[in-house]
């Protein structure tokens, strides 16, 4: 039985309960609670962009690629120690970008950013939104940790945006949480968005060092594919 057969109806519902509290809960600590307002137009606009792009890349996923939301929803071992060492910096820097950017926007005014910027943010949030689906849609082993997925017959993905750099995901992650600052007319969010960044190029070797030595064929994989991120840069 697949991870994707083990989920029923009644644990999809809750799944997605689970999601929507998590989500409204994340919104009033880190936006409108530092933003000092719930009439912060700005945030609002975020929210229901961030959340209908949620819903509409989750559908598309759930659709096309079954097994790997049935994957992220559930706990595995194995792990590598370095990632979880690495994922406690992550969520303590991913929301310090929307907490700096309601400070900013919301409450203290330091920006002052105009329309067009708040309009580019949104650009790169929706090209980091398709290029994480369409990475999701196309690899079932998409899973949020690092770790060898013995247990579901871990391979190499070459198809899709795969066969253009090894990493699209992280990609199109920085792309996200780099256009949240700007769509919320906030320059100063871009610091820990940046931040957020390095840390990603960090994973990303970490995990290139795992895949190389652990996963067969990934060697051959990156002779054919040279890039991590950017075809000609790295």
């Amino acid at each position: 039985m697949t991870d994707a057969e083990k989920l029923g109806g009644g644990e999809i519902v809750r799944l997605l309960a689970a999601l929507v509290l998590g989500m409204a809960a994340f919104w009033a600590l880190f936006l409108f609670w530092p933003a000092g307002s719930l009439a912060w137009q700005r945030g609002w606009l975020l929210v229901g962009v961030f959340m209908a792009a949620t819903i509409v890349a989750g559908t598309v996923v759930w659709r096309v690629n079954p097994e790997v939301v049935a994957a992220r929803s559930q706990r595995h071992a194995g792990t590598k120690r370095w990632d979880t060492f690495l994922l406690v910096f992550f969520f303590a820097t991913m929301p310090a970008i929307f907490v700096v950017a309601a400070l900013d926007d919301g409450r203290f005014h330091w920006s002052q950013a105009p329309t067009w910027v708040c309009g580019l943010g949104y650009v790169l949030m929706a090209l980091g939104f398709t290029l994480v689906t369409w990475a999701e849609c196309v690899n079932k082993f998409f899973e949020p940790t690092v770790r060898i997925q013995t247990d579901r017959g871990h391979r190499v993905i070459d198809s899709g945006p795969y066969a253009i750099v090894r990493h699209p995901g992280y990609v199109g992650g920085l792309l996200l949480f780099a256009g949240i600052g700007p769509a919320l007319g906030s320059y100063w969010a871009l610091i820990p968005a940046a931040c957020l960044g390095a840390l990603l190029v960090l994973r990303t070797l970490l995990e290139e060092r795992t895949l190389r030595a652990e996963l067969p064929g990934y060697q051959e994989y990156a002779a054919r594919v040279r890039y991590r991120w950017i075809p000609g840069v790295w």
